[in-house]
C-alpha cells in the first residue's frame, strides 16, 4: 500500500467508515467499532491488519497509547478526493437561504447575511471576502469636517458599495466649502471611473484647482482587502482543553486577517472548491483546522471568495455542500443588486 491507487477496495471502505466515525463522535476509533459498524463481513483480525497497513502508508495513526485509530491529514485528504460520494451531501434549504439573501438592499448588507447563513447551516466559522472590483464607478461623494485638518469622505460607488475614508488635509476646511466640492464632482463626474476622474482633474485644472490634493486622496483607489466573519463561537466546542493555544493562535489570525486573506486570494484563482486540510495551508494557527472555500461572481466575473473554518474533522459533506450552494446563491443575489 505505497500510494492511493494501490488502496485495496476493502480497505477504502474501512476508511470511509473510521473517518466517518471520527467525525461523529471525535474518538479514536477501533478494530472492534469498526466491525461492528460495518456493512460487509470482516473478522476482526483482518480489519487489524489493514488498519495496521492503513497506518504505515501514513492515513492513520495512533494518538498516545490508544488502542484506536484516527485519520491523518493525507487520510482526510484521500476521504475527501476519493471516498465522498454524491448521496453523502445533504440537501440544504436553498430556497429559504435565495429568499433570504434577495431581501438584502446593498452588496454590504448581502454579504453580512451570506456570512451568517452559512456559519449558520454548517455550525462552523465562516468568512466571505469583500467583493473586489477592478474599476470603481462614482454615483456620490460627501466630504465632513472632522478635527485636526481631517476630513471624512463618504463615496457612494457602483453598486451601492459606500466607503468611508478618513483623508488629512494642508488646512481646515469649512462645511460649505466642503459641500462645495462634492457637489462639484458629484454633478461632473458621477458615472465615471475613479482612476478616469482623476487623471482628468489632474490633466485639466491641477494647476489652477487648491482642492486637487483632497481630490486625489478622497478619489484613490483601494482594494477592499477585508472578510467578514461569522460564527467563530462554533469553533469552541471543538477544540479541548489541551489544545487552547491554538485556538488562541487561530484567532488572532482571524484578527490579523493577512494569513486569512492570502488563503483567500489563493482561491480567487480557482474555478471550483479550494479545500485546505490541516498544515496544507501552509500556517501553523490553521494546523488543526480546514478550510473549504469557492468564489462567488458577478456578471460572470469572479469578484470574491466565501468559506468556512473548522476542525480537521469537520462533516465534509455538509461544509462542502454548504459553500458550493451559499457562492451560487450570492452570485445569483449580486445580479439583483442595482
Amino acid at each position: 500500500m505505497d500510494n492511493n491507487n494501490q488502496i485495496t477496495d476493502r480497505a477504502q471502505k474501512l476508511l470511509k467508515l473510521l473517518v466517518e466515525c471520527y467525525i461523529r463522535e471525535g474518538q479514536p476509533v477501533g478494530s472492534k467499532t469498526l466491525a461492528e459498524k460495518a456493512d460487509f463481513a470482516m473478522s476482526p483480525a483482518s480489519i487489524r491488519n489493514i488498519m495496521s497497513d492503513l497506518e504505515m502508508a501514513g492515513f492513520i495513526n495512533s494518538p498516545h497509547t490508544s488502542a484506536g485509530r484516527i485519520p491523518t491529514v493525507r487520510g482526510y485528504r484521500f476521504f475527501v478526493d476519493s471516498l465522498l460520494n454524491a448521496h453523502d451531501f445533504v440537501e440544504l434549504d436553498a430556497k429559504n437561504m435565495a429568499q433570504q439573501l434577495n431581501q438584502c438592499t446593498n452588496t454590504k448588507e448581502l454579504i453580512s447575511v451570506a456570512s451568517s447563513l452559512l456559519s449558520g447551516v454548517t455550525r462552523l466559522a465562516s468568512l466571505v471576502m469583500l467583493p473586489r472590483h477592478d474599476v470603481s464607478v462614482l454615483k456620490h461623494i460627501e466630504f465632513l469636517p472632522l478635527s485636526e485638518n481631517r476630513i471624512l469622505v463618504i463615496l457612494v460607488l457602483s453598486k451601492y458599495e459606500v466607503q468611508n475614508r478618513i483623508i488629512y488635509a494642508d488646512r481646515n476646511y469649512t462645511q460649505s466649502e466642503l459641500q462645495e466640492i462634492g457637489n462639484f464632482l458629484t454633478a461632473n463626474f458621477a458615472g465615471k471611473e475613479l482612476q478616469e476622474i482623476r487623471a482628468c482633474l489632474v490633466d485639466a485644472i491641477a494647476a489652477d484647482f487648491e482642492h486637487i490634493d483632497i481630490i486625489n486622496q478622497a478619489l484613490s483607489e483601494k482594494q477592499n482587502r477585508d472578510y467578514i466573519i461569522s460564527g467563530e463561537a462554533n469553533l469552541l466546542g471543538s477544540i479541548n482543553s489541551a489544545d487552547i493555544n491554538r485556538l488562541q493562535q487561530l484567532f488572532e489570525a482571524f484578527q490579523q486577517k493577512n494569513i486569512i486573506l492570502h488563503l483567500l486570494d489563493q482561491c480567487l484563482q480557482t474555478d471550483g472548491l479550494k479545500i485546505y486540510i490541516g498544515e496544507e495551508s501552509g500556517y501553523e494557527p490553521l494546523d488543526d483546522c480546514s478550510m473549504i472555500a469557492a468564489p462567488y461572481r458577478e456578471n460572470g466575473k469572479v469578484i470574491g471568495v466565501l468559506g468556512v473554518i473548522g476542525p480537521t474533522r469537520m462533516p465534509y459533506h455538509q461544509a462542502i455542500a454548504a459553500v458550493d450552494i451559499t457562492a451560487k446563491l450570492l452570485s445569483s443575489a449580486l445580479e439583483e443588486i442595482v
